[in-house]
């Protein structure tokens, strides 16, 4: 039996009762399967005698045994107390041979009685210098002998000495009572378990059994079996999710990604003029000699390598220059995450993709997060589609009725080549001709079932519900892009059954941003430096955290909530009394649409010189004379909005700056993003950190969607074995399924 086929309550071990059984549930435990799967966050390793001298010393420091800790045989040399009544707490002192310490035993006054003065005992706690004293809160005394001499016992080791594992808690269950219950299972269950892992790579591996990997995990008798146990338990874990990746990947596109994806290295494929050029269809053609300037190296790689998926999908081999003669390349469908920078030209390459789909006579559906965003990008198609023959549209919640029902009508009929617009795309209501490729803009703010829900709107067209289409029905293609770089390790496991494409070389004429860094406070500096440009003839964005005035969440530091500083509030300070000689404008998501738009519109031609705004200008507003991005209390945002937002100038030839203007009580994190913004303007070194610094939920978007719960590994702690676990499981998919990896 596997682990997760012990479906028995957690209710049927002994001592666990109704109420010790909700404890569980409050950890989402309601089997033993999720029981023996509730892996230790830690370990306290008493299987090393640490002195109070040595837990003292700054030096003395490691994942087992951190500064402050005790684990030592030491005797009772007084007891004292404070406070009084019901609050009267008692101290116990102890004292090692190398120093003296303070056990504080709140709402335990029997300790008194059990460790009397003279007593030998073994003391293990994590201490701390407090009023002058070195002392615990949070402690273990046990009896070792009354009355004997502290030196007799000099050099020995500490009674009861083991490896004690600390889980994650819930009110109410302490770890002891977590690793009884669970020793209890282990001792009913475990001698039946079976592998979830093949034998002959177990061996090959050299990993542990599963019902061995388990008692180790838990129960280790030294640290090194937890370590030995947990290498397995993530490999195995790694393994299986990859391996059903790969499924997936030979299930929708015939063929493996592949193994390794590294976004900083430049690898893809280079196209010469002539091999680029013969790439393209009609209408791929006809944009590109509308096109002002020369597409840089990456975008014709990934316009070209998309282009070949692209005809796969529709059995035309582009090798051969004619149709597969193998059916089974029908079920082929381009599954590819583009990553690129800021300004990077990510759009565009979509617009060629989607064109490829239209001279197939399909349909394409781009997706963006925001109106704003969606109605930019429905602009841009059509000033630069729509001469080339491109039926263009535009679809959001706020169409109203009369005009939203001759929109889907002709979406239904296929008199609309690409529609652009937000969640609307996939509501209940819509249905699409022949959609054929769903593009998603800035993926990460999207859940894993939103995306699904695109491609099934694909799947129920009006062409793929008729037995008699020609050709017959297709996967519909898929197309995610990030201009927040996804790192290779994060890539590899939560996109590991997509090609991930990159653009990493940035349109000519662009200059590095500078970023500045200036404390809450001065900010007259930057206004003065922001003034200079606007004098010189450019334009700026100034962004705050909150609309109207608000509180933070976050306590100041003196017990109190600091107040948000506000775009509306702002905004009024901003055109009166900092730059009354510019024009001024206020944007945020409560401004109706069409304001927006005329807003943007006026701020891109020029009739207004100061932008206030909120993150609602994170994404899709590109005006080239904006040469400074000011962003009030910055250290509030994460890495990825402030890369995003200093994105927004740099897109001319002009010398752009961005200001990052923090809070005086800034926070440890606040300062890790705040000097990884000044240090780099690359966005794959950035989502690195921001990786270290929020996880992989955030950056990805799986948060929302659960599909990112690993119960052990960690993608970026575990880089290295997620690697060689990808490569073990596409091999066997491969080896399965008769087919290679690319």
């Amino acid at each position: 039996m596997h682990v997760s086929e012990l479906t028995k309550s957690v209710s049927t071990l002994p001592g666990v009762g109704p109420a010790k059984a909700a404890l569980f549930a409050n950890l989402n435990i309601f089997t033993i399967g999720d029981l023996l799967q509730f892996y230790p966050r830690s370990y306290e390793d008493r299987t090393q005698k640490i002195t109070i001298a040595q837990s003292l010393q700054p030096l003395f420091l490691d994942s087992a045994n951190p500064a402050g800790k005790v684990h030592t045989i030491a005797k009772v040399i007084a007891h004292e107390w404070f406070g009084f009544g019901r609050m009267k707490t008692l101290k116990i002192i102890v004292n090692d041979g190398t120093g003296t310490a303070e056990l504080v035993a709140f709402n335990r006054p029997f300790l008194e009685k059990s460790h009397p003065v003279g007593q030998i005992a073994a003391v293990s706690g994590k201490f701390e210098v407090k009023y002058g004293k070195y002392q615990s809160t949070s402690f273990d005394i046990e009896k070792i002998t009354d009355g004997a001499d502290l030196n007799a016992f000099e050099g020995l080791q500490v009674p009861n000495s083991k490896v004690f594992p600390i889980y994650h808690l819930t009110e109410g269950l302490t770890s002891k009572i977590v690793s009884k219950t669970i020793s209890a299972a282990l001792s009913q269950y475990s001698l039946g378990l079976e592998n979830d892992l093949p034998e002959q790579l177990i061996q090959d591996k050299k990993l542990l059994q599963k019902k061995e990997a388990l008692k180790k995990i838990h129960l280790p008798a030294v640290l090194s079996e937890a370590m030995e146990a947990r290498n397995t338990l993530v490999f195995e874990e790694l393994y299986n999710f990859q391996k059903i990746l790969a499924e997936r990947a030979v299930a929708h596109r015939g063929k493996l990604p592949q193994i390794e994806v590294d976004s900083t290295q430049n690898t893809q494929r280079r196209f010469t003029d002539e091999e680029f050029q013969k790439t393209l269809s009609t209408k791929q053609k006809d944009l590109l000699a509308r096109l002002p300037y020369q597409l840089t190296e990456d975008q014709k790689s990934v316009i070209a390598l998309m282009n070949a998926d692209i005809d796969r999908n529709y059995g035309f081999n582009p090798e051969t220059n004619r149709p597969f003669e193998v059916p089974e390349v029908q079920n082929f469908s381009m599954r590819t995450l583009l990553q690129g920078d800021v300004g990077s030209g990510k759009t565009l390459v979509s617009f060629f993709a989607a064109l490829r789909i239209i001279d197939y006579g399909g349909q394409t559906a781009l997706m963006a997060p925001t109106e704003l965003l969606a109605r930019q990008h429905a602009e841009n198609a059509a000033k630069q589609l729509e001469v080339l023959g491109v039926r263009v549209a535009y679809l959001t919640g706020n169409i109203k009725a009369k005009g939203r029902d001759n929109l889907l009508q002709a979406l239904r009929n296929g008199e609309i080549d690409l529609i652009i617009g937000t969640h609307a795309l996939f509501s209940k209501n819509v249905q699409y001709h022949d959609l054929a490729l769903a593009i998603i803009d800035e993926q990460h703010r999207f859940g894993v079932m939103q995306r699904s829900a695109i491609l099934d709107k694909g799947r129920t067209s009006v062409k793929a519900q008729d037995k008699f289409a020609q050709p017959p029905f297709r996967e519909p293609n898929l197309l995610m892009m990030s201009a927040t770089p996804i790192p290779q390790t994060l890539a590899l496991t939560v996109f590991g059954d997509l090609d991930v494409l990159t653009i990493h070389t940035m349109p000519q004429g662009r200059k590095p941003i500078t970023t500045y860094l200036t404390r809450a406070g001065n900010e007259k500096n930057v206004y003065d430096a922001v003034r200079k440009e606007l004098l010189a003839g450019h334009q700026a964005y100034f962004v705050y955290p909150a609309i109207e005035a608000n509180f933070d969440s976050e306590d100041d530091g003196s017990g109190q909530k600091s107040a948000l500083k506000s775009a509306e509030e702002m905004f009024t300070t901003i055109q009166t009394q900092v730059y009354p000689q510019f024009k001024c404008a206020l944007i945020h998501s409560k401004v109706e649409e069409e304001a927006q738009s005329q807003i943007l519109e006026d701020f891109r031609a020029g009739k207004i010189q100061v932008l206030v705004a909120t993150t609602v200008v994170e994404v899709g507003v590109d005006v080239s004379n904006a040469t400074c991005m000011v962003i009030e209390q910055a250290d509030r945002f994460g890495l990825a909005a402030l890369h995003q937002l200093r994105g927004r100038v740099g897109r001319g030839e002009a010398q752009s700056y961005c200001f990052l203007v923090y809070r005086q009580n800034i926070t440890e994190n606040g300062v890790a993003r705040m000097k990884v913004l000044r240090e780099t303007t690359d966005g794959f070194k950035i989502a690195e950190e921001d990786l270290k610094l929020r996880g992989p939920g955030e950056i990805t978007g799986t948060a929302q969607s659960g599909e990112l719960t690993f119960k052990i590994a960690d993608p970026y702690r575990d880089s290295k074995l997620m690697l060689e676990a990808r490569q073990e499981a596409f091999a066997a998919v491969s080896a399965t399924a008769s087919i290679t990896a690319n």
